[in-house]
């Protein structure tokens, strides 16, 4: 059988992407598309290095050329990623290299969401994605201690320039002021700072822009939203009754503000015995992922509470980077996966629904 470039998109037209449903070929995805007698190379481009399926991907792909072409001969195929600026990313002159900013939310303070944050930032940093991080909890900022970061950010341009750890950009209050300092400041104060620091940094080109906010509905939740359109927010919660309550109104305040919430992420989900296995389920189980069915919107995950988590906060290891094969690290990387492929859905239904009114007003 003659290869040639009809009959292989052809077959990998059969491989579906489960989150877009649609094909890769019509999605766009293939590039670079060679044939040399019955060799067969090409890329692979996804919307995020973080892609959740990136491995299943070229398995299908493979398996579909195959199956149209049995005596095929060597099919090399790269996977890479470009990820997309969020429709929200274009409405404001504000931070205008980067190209999708999230919130990092919760409705009460002692849920992890610092944590989660700092996990899911490193998480996509290590998929290859370039991240920044925020820490916007201007009164208690912990983002220092958990990166492990202890000296002040130089000024090149006029513009501070944020420190790097663990492959992600970092800002907090916390370079800047004395560690046993407490920051007494009013509303407009704090607000002011988390707009400087998206203002006068430096953050270069960025594909996720990470928010830690400070718990509840307060100033500085909508100085961000009123300042730039946030392209999502994650609510952090726990399994239990009277944080989930929480998280319904962390759920409203977004809602209201128009910002889209990507899903619930349930953090001290259950303890998991190191030694016999034995899993006990400390605060209930299952109320964030029941939360965001009665809500109407996705359940991103569950994290396992863990000592190894809380010792990687407190030396500036985050667990993702000192034990990424860990039920925790495991279950966090999922998360942050998660997370960013319902980002994608977002900007590609936006992107659907923009030329579908051009059709209309033509």
């Amino acid at each position: 059988m003659e290869i040639n470039e009809k009959i292989i998109l052809s077959a990998l037209k059969k491989v579906i992407d489960p989150d877009l449903r649609k094909d890769i070929v019509t999605l766009g995805f293939i590039k670079d598309l060679k044939i040399n007698n019955k060799d067969i190379s090409f890329k692979i481009e996804l919307t995020t290095p973080a892609c959740p399926v990136r491995d299943q991907f070229k398995i299908a792909a493979i398996e579909a050329i195959k199956s149209a072409v049995p005596d095929v001969g060597e099919i090399k195929i790269e996977m890479t990623s470009n990820v997309r600026k969020a429709p929200q990313q274009n409405l404001n002159n504000i931070l205008t290299n980067v190209k999708n900013t999230i919130a990092v939310a919760s409705g009460k303070g002692g849920v992890g969401k610092s944590t989660v944050a700092v996990n899911l930032a490193v998480s996509l940093a290590q998929d290859g994605a370039n991240v920044g991080l925020i820490d916007s909890d201007v009164y208690g900022p912990s983002i220092p201690l958990m990166m492990g970061i202890n000296r002040r950010p130089d000024i090149k341009n006029q513009k501070l320039v944020p420190l790097v750890a663990h492959g992600v950009k970092v800002m907090s209050i916390g370079f800047l002021v004395n560690p046993m300092d407490a920051v007494i400041w009013r509303g407009p104060m704090a607000s002011g700072a988390v707009r400087q620091f998206m203002t006068d940094v430096d953050w270069g080109e960025l594909d996720y822009l990470i928010f830690d906010l400070p718990p509840g509905t307060g100033d500085i939740q909508l100085t961000l939203v009123q300042t730039i359109p946030l392209s999502g927010a994650v609510i952090v919660t726990t399994p239990q009754d009277i944080s989930l309550a929480d998280a319904r109104k962390g759920f409203a305040m977004f809602e209201k503000l128009n910002v889209p919430v990507l899903g619930i992420i349930e953090n001290m989900s259950y303890y998991l015995c190191p030694k016999c296995g034995h899993r006990e389920e400390i605060f209930a189980y299952g109320g964030g992922k029941k939360e965001a069915e009665k809500l109407g919107t996705n359940f991103l995950g569950e994290i396992p509470i863990d000592t190894s988590i809380r010792v990687g906060g407190d030396i500036g290891t985050p667990i993702v980077v000192s034990a990424p094969e860990s039920p925790q690290g495991i279950a966090i990387k999922n998360i942050a996966r998660n997370m960013v492929a319902q980002l994608s859905i977002n900007s590609f239904n936006a992107q659907t629904i923009k030329k579908i009114d051009i059709k209309l007003n033509a």
